[in-house]
């Protein structure tokens, strides 16, 4: 036999003018890097500005109010003649409001994710999903009037007859009827991201889709699912109007929901709406209140962090 030569065909051949170093392209290149850098740049000036400016007003508060008082005291008056600073209160306020809106949205979106994810027909999911999202839509100032003129009416009717025009019940529910599709569909998307190898293998050893859910596909979601938590919980402790209509704007150390009390944002608002003079002690108190409330939400990112590596790891 003899030996015949192999040809590349023409698609094979390479073409050496598309190895070729092309200035244009690589200019083009590095523009679309440099323009992803900034845009992930902005997010973090963003947040190194706005903790600069409350670091540094703050500051001039710590000047005139002493750092130990802020901590401990049990009496916010900012606006009375002899004015204190006591932030207690409203941190009693506003982690009180809190809880609340996490008793009611943790169980309910948890739930509503598990059956989307796991039990819902294609067509329901397709219908109830964005019907939840829809919610977010809604500005919070109408949820404000909704807990004040019908939820807060419609309890003492019923079930809690001296229950008090303001109170920290209401826009704690209401807030947390709120954030319920946060956590509903970010759960979702955690659970449907689990493999389906994990769920058949599940009922090969012969589960029923109720065990599947709640033991192979929600642990191994589960930092999804706290990610979700933590959402919604800085969610909650930054909701401003709903608590400051139905909550009343009133400092009061408790942690009791029925009593009125005042949060954090609440706070924020008031001031900023003109009652203190500006640039005075009292201005310069929000500062230090978003500057809690800043830490506040860091110590709650922090903590979902180290749950969701701890998950992680152990599954």
């Amino acid at each position: 036999m003899v030996a015949v030569p192999y040809t590349p065909a023409v698609d094979e051949a390479v073409d050496p003018t598309r190895l070729k170093y092309k200035l244009t392209r690589n200019i083009k290149e590095r523009f679309i890097e440099l323009l992803l850098l900034s845009c992930g740049l902005v997010a973090v000036f963003t947040t190194v500005a706005i903790t600069a400016i409350l670091v540094y007003e703050s500051l001039d508060f710590f000047r005139i109010v002493s750092v130990w008082d802020f901590i401990t005291g049990t009496v916010w008056t900012p606006l009375f003649e002899n004015p204190q600073y006591g932030i207690l209160p409203l941190v009693s306020g506003t982690l009180t409001i809190t809880a609340i809106a996490l008793l009611v949205a943790v169980p309910m979106g948890t739930v509503i994710a598990i059956y989307l994810s796991e039990f819902a027909p294609h067509a329901a999911r397709e219908v109830i999903k964005p019907a939840l999202e829809l919610i977010q839509a809604v500005p919070t100032i109408v949820f404000g009037y909704f807990a004040l003129l019908f939820v807060t009416p419609l309890l003492q009717a019923t079930i809690l007859p001296n229950l008090p025009g303001f109170n920290m019940l209401v826009p704690g529910i209401v807030v947390g009827v709120a954030t319920i599709p946060t956590i509903a569909s970010l759960a979702e998307d955690a659970m449907r991201a689990v493999p389906m190898s994990m769920r058949e293998g599940a009922y090969a050893m012969g589960s029923n889709k109720m065990q599947v859910s709640l033991r192979v596909v929600m642990p191994a979601a589960i930092s999804g699912v706290v990610a979700a938590y933590v959402l919604a919980a800085a969610r909650a402790i930054g909701e401003t109007m709903v608590v400051a209509i139905a909550a009343g704007q009133n400092a009061n150390f408790t942690f009791n929901p029925m009593e009125a009390a005042a949060t954090l944002t609440a706070y924020i608002a008031q001031v900023s709406m003109g009652d203190l003079e500006h640039g005075g002690v009292g201005y310069r108190s929000i500062f230090a209140a978003g500057l809690v409330l800043l830490l506040l939400t860091l110590a709650l990112n922090l903590t979902g962090h180290f749950l969701r590596r701890r998950y992680r790891r152990a599954y």
